[in-house]
């Protein structure tokens, strides 16, 4: 018996050794909720409802379909060749000649040089998606463009704090720089919690906006959640972004689910040159948190953007899809709606009102359509309740238009 409880008591040992080098190694990744003053001044929000930010519309999951499917993984999922990148540092010597130009860093990470500002948003240049720097999402490429090589950087937008948008290493490596932080409530309570100070945190609820520049930045409803690694989750809101200068303007969905606030952004603020819209990391299970490929190019239409950039995807794998298929349901999806899509390689600066013509660089491999594995948001958290889906107007049309593309 003694002999057990030792090995029991050695075990035992092992187990808690093992959840505090966890603890340990997750905690200043974690960040700090807001509380005290800064809790009391988000109860003028609209947003925040008794202890807790909430979307208007409530939404669905499916739990139990989701554990069921958590392990599960098919080929595709993520890329087995290396994924080709641009490294663009050289271009940010000169301005952009049209007054706009993205880069897009892989996932949500992104560059906008608008209107001579230049902005930062979501930047994501860890190894991981994940408070564990030895566990959790794991990106399939090192950065395009080093962080030390981005031009100067006026600003710096975060959508909402989950680790695949809120990562504490570029947020540091970017304060370093003495750049300003425009967050969505709560948020900058993570941030001063890093060594930001408070004077350089500009915290927005939905509608309110500040400028950078000569580029108004207006936070837009977004229809998602918040937490990172707590009990006390929803503590920070979550938002998309308006960019408005004097000559251009530029959206950023954010992430988000389908939602009747889209059309009032674009007689609010657009129309847009470009939009950014989530497009990616998205499941039949929890058709609410993300649009999808089809629910996005309805988002671009509606806040009346020119030409779509999809985003929130091709760096990182979240959800039970082929790495290619955001890009390619996006395509289709676009023939149907005759609207126009720019998908550049992680790291190749574009200028989206240049219309550059960009080749195909991401492998031809099985994906499902729309019609296959369908992603409709619900109206009210109701499975049985969602939003009408429109078929393709001109399916002959849209087919030519699409293969064009490919």
């Amino acid at each position: 018996m003694k002999r057990i409880a030792r090995h029991v008591g050695v075990a035992a040992a092992i187990v808690v050794a093992l959840i505090v080098f966890a603890a340990v190694s997750a905690w200043p990744n974690i960040g700090t909720n807001p509380d005290g003053a800064r809790l009391s001044r988000y109860a003028h929000s609209p947003q925040w409802h008794g202890d807790r930010f909430d979307n208007p519309l409530p939404m669905y999951s499916n739990i139990k379909g989701g554990i069921f499917q958590l392990l599960r993984s098919q080929p595709g999922e993520e890329p087995d060749r290396p994924v080709p990148t641009v490294d663009s540092s050289a271009l940010y010597a000169a301005a952009p000649a049209s007054g706009l130009r993205i880069t897009w860093f892989g996932h949500s990470s992104m560059l906008v040089e608008i209107d001579g500002t230049n902005i930062v948003v979501d930047p994501l240049w860890s190894e991981r998606a994940s408070p564990f720097p030895w566990l959790g999402p794991e990106r399939w490429y090192e950065p395009p463009v080093p962080i030390e090589n981005l031009p100067r950087i006026d600003a710096v937008l975060v959508s909402h704090d989950h680790y695949d948008h809120l990562d504490r290493a570029s947020i540091q490596a970017l304060n370093a720089r003495g750049v300003r932080f425009i967050v969505p409530l709560g948020i900058g309570s993570h941030l001063v919690g890093w060594g930001v100070p408070e004077q350089r945190i500009t915290e927005l609820d939905w509608w309110q906006e500040t400028t950078v520049g000569d580029v108004r930045v207006v936070s837009t409803p977004s229809r998602h959640a918040s937490g990172r690694l707590s009990p006390r989750s929803n503590q920070t809101l979550w938002t998309g972004f308006a960019l408005v200068g004097p000559a251009h303007r530029a959206f950023y969905s954010g992430d988000t689910g389908l939602n009747d606030t889209f059309v009032d952004v674009g007689e609010k603020l657009g129309p847009f040159d470009v939009t950014m819209i989530e497009s990616g990391q998205y499941d039949p299970q929890w058709p609410d948190w993300h649009l999808g490929p089809e629910q996005a190019v309805r988002v671009h239409e509606e806040v009346r953007g020119r030409v779509l950039i999809p985003v929130h995807w091709g760096l990182i794998k979240l959800a039970h899809h082929a790495w290619t298929e955001p890009a390619e349901r996006v395509l289709a999806a676009a023939a149907c709606r005759h609207a126009e899509v720019l998908i550049p390689e992680p790291g190749q600066a574009v200028e989206p009102t240049l219309h550059p013509k960009l080749a195909h660089w991401w492998p031809r491999q099985r994906w499902y359509t729309a019609v296959q594995h369908p992603i409709v948001a619900s109206r009210r958290g109701d499975p049985n309740d969602l939003f009408p889906t429109a078929a393709c107007p001109k399916p002959a049309d849209s087919v030519r238009h699409y293969q064009a593309h490919r």
